[in-house]
C-alpha cells in the first residue's frame, strides 16, 4: 500500500475561506436573480405594451444567455485565470441591472435580464473551488455552495415582497447592481488566490465527454426533470402572485411567502433523510414529482381561495427543495467519476434552460388561457415529468471519491486502479495520469476511508 498524508478530515484554513467566501459570492448573484420573481408579474403590468409572453421572457431570458455561456466562460477561466472571469461576469452582471433598472419598456428590461445572465460565472466559481481544496474534502466545499444557494433562493422569496414595498422593482434592480460590486469585492480583497489554477475534470465539463454524456438514459432523465422543475417554476411565478394579489393586498405577500418557505425547508428534511440515509431514493422522488402535479392542481382549482393557495405553495416548494436536493445528488451517483464535471454542466445548462422555457411557454399559456391556464400548464409539465421519471431504477448509493495519486506512468496506475477495486466498498475506479487523481465511485457506508486516504500522495 502506498502511504500518504490524507487522515485531515477536517477543511484547512485556505478551504474555509474558499467554502465561505464563494458561498457568499454565490448568494449575492442568487438574490439578484431572484429577488424580483415574487413581484415582477404585477409590476410589469404598468409598463406600456406589455404581454405576458414579454413578461415570462423577462423574467426567464437570463436562463438562455446562462445556459449558453457558463461551460464557455469556465473553460476561459481556464486559460485567463478565475479571478479575471469572475470580476468579468460580476461587471456584466452590474451592467445588466443597471440597464433593467433604468429601464422604462419591458424590451429594455428583456435586454438587462439577458445581460444578467450573460455574467455566467457558476462554472468559474465551481473550478475556483477545486482549485483551493484538496480532492478528499472537494465535495465537503461543494456542498457548502450548494446551501448557499437554496438560502439565497429561500431569502428572495421573502425579501423580494419586503423590498418592493420599500424601493419598488426599479430599486431592488439598483440593489442588484450593489450586490454585485460588492461580489468583485469579495473577490478581490476575501476570495483566496489559488497557487495555481488547472482544469479539474470532477468540476469541469470536459469537451470530449459530452458525447458519452448526452447518450445515457439515465442522465437524460435528470437532466429533464431539472428543466422540467425550474420551467414550472418560472411558470409559476407568471400567475401566482397575480392571483395572490386578489386575496392578499401587495405589500403583504411576504407573510404569505416567509412561513411558506419556511415550513417547506423543514419538511423536506425527513424526505431527503428517507431518501440518503435509509436509501430509499426512488419512492421519494417519484412522491416529490406527484406532489408537484398535485401542488399546481391545487392551485388551478383553487386559486380564489387563500387557503387553497398557501397550501398549494407550501406543498409545491416542499416537492421544489426536495428535488432540488435530491437531483444533483443522483446525477453524482450515476456519473462515472471522471466525467461528473461534465455531466453536471450539462445538467446545469438543462436547469438555466428551463427557466428560459418557462418564461417563454409560461407567458404564451397566459396570454392564450390566463392564470387558470397557466397553472394547468404546470401541472401538464411536471405530470410528463412523472411519466419520464417512473422508469427510473433505485440508484447504486455510490459517492464520489477523489485521491491525489502522484506522477504514474501507465503500468502504475493499471495496477494501482486494481490495487483501489479490490478495497471492499470501492465499486469504480479510474486514474487518468495527466489528472494524477484516482477518481473513484464508493459506498461509504463499506469503505474505509482512513485506508482510501493512506493512498493519497500530497503536493
Amino acid at each position: 500500500m502506498r502511504s500518504g498524508r490524507g487522515n485531515d478530515t477536517g477543511l484547512n484554513a485556505v478551504e474555509r475561506q474558499a467554502a465561505y467566501s464563494l458561498s457568499g459570492l454565490f448568494f449575492l448573484r442568487m438574490l439578484g436573480l431572484f429577488m424580483i420573481l415574487p413581484v415582477f408579474a404585477i409590476y410589469a403590468e404598468e409598463l406600456p405594451d406589455v404581454t405576458p409572453l414579454l413578461v415570462g421572457l423577462a423574467i426567464g431570458i437570463y436562463g438562455l444567455t446562462q445556459a449558453l455561456l457558463q461551460i464557455p466562460f469556465g473553460m476561459l477561466s481556464d486559460r485567463i485565470g478565475r479571478k479575471p472571469v469572475l470580476i468579468a461576469g460580476l461587471l456584466i452582471f452590474a451592467v445588466g441591472s443597471a440597464v433593467a433598472a433604468g429601464a422604462d419598456t419591458i424590451y429594455e428590461i428583456i435586454l438587462g435580464r439577458a445581460l444578467q445572465g450573460s455574467g455566467a460565472i457558476a462554472a468559474v466559481i465551481m473550478a475556483l473551488a477545486a482549485d483551493l481544496s484538496r480532492e478528499q474534502r472537494r465535495l465537503r466545499i461543494m456542498a457548502i455552495l450548494g446551501i448557499s444557494i437554496g438560502i439565497a433562493f429561500a431569502v428572495s422569496m421573502v425579501m423580494g415582497p419586503i423590498l418592493n414595498s420599500w424601493i419598488g422593482v426599479p430599486g431592488i434592480f439598483w440593489l442588484t447592481a450593489v450586490l454585485a460590486l460588492g461580489g468583485i469585492g469579495l473577490v478581490v480583497f476575501v476570495v483566496p488566490t489559488p497557487a495555481e489554477s488547472h482544469f479539474h475534470r470532477d468540476a469541469e465539463a470536459v469537451p470530449g465527454q459530452f458525447g458519452k454524456v448526452l447518450r445515457e438514459p439515465e442522465l437524460l432523465r435528470l437532466d429533464f426533470g431539472i428543466m422540467t422543475l425550474h420551467m414550472s417554476l418560472t411558470a409559476m411565478f407568471l400567475a401566482y402572485p397575480l392571483a395572490l394579489r386578489a386575496l392578499v393586498a401587495e405589500n403583504a405577500h411576504t407573510w404569505v411567502y416567509m412561513p411558506v418557505m419556511l415550513l417547506s425547508m423543514a419538511a423536506m428534511i425527513p424526505f431527503v433523510i428517507l431518501a440518503e440515509s435509509r436509501r430509499r431514493m426512488r419512492p421519494v422522488f417519484i412522491g416529490g414529482v406527484a406532489a408537484l402535479v398535485g401542488a399546481s392542481m391545487l392551485m388551478f382549482g383553487y386559486h380564489d381561495s387563500l387557503a387553497g393557495m398557501v397550501l398549494g405553495l407550501l406543498i409545491f416548494f416542499t416537492a421544489f427543495n426536495l428535488l432540488e436536493a435530491t437531483l444533483p445528488s443522483l446525477v453524482a451517483k450515476i456519473a462515472p467519476g471522471e466525467r461528473k464535471g461534465t455531466a453536471m454542466g450539462v445538467y446545469s445548462s438543462s436547469q438555466f434552460m428551463g427557466a428560459f422555457l418557462g418564461g417563454a411557454l409560461g407567458g404564451w399559456f397566459h396570454t392564450r388561457y390566463g392564470i387558470d391556464g397557466t397553472f394547468l400548464l404546470c401541472a401538464a409539465m411536471a405530470a410528463i415529468w412523472l411519466l419520464v421519471a417512473w422508469g427510473m431504477s433505485e440508484p447504486d448509493y455510490l459517492s464520489n471519491y477523489l485521491i491525489p495519486v502522484g506522477l504514474l506512468d501507465e503500468d502504475q496506475a493499471f495496477l494501482l486502479e486494481g490495487e483501489l477495486k479490490n478495497l471492499d466498498g470501492v465499486a469504480e475506479a479510474v486514474i487518468i495520469p495527466e489528472d494524477r487523481v484516482a477518481y473513484l465511485k464508493v459506498d461509504l457506508k463499506r469503505v474505509d476511508q482512513e485506508v482510501l486516504d493512506g493512498y493519497a500522495v500530497q503536493g
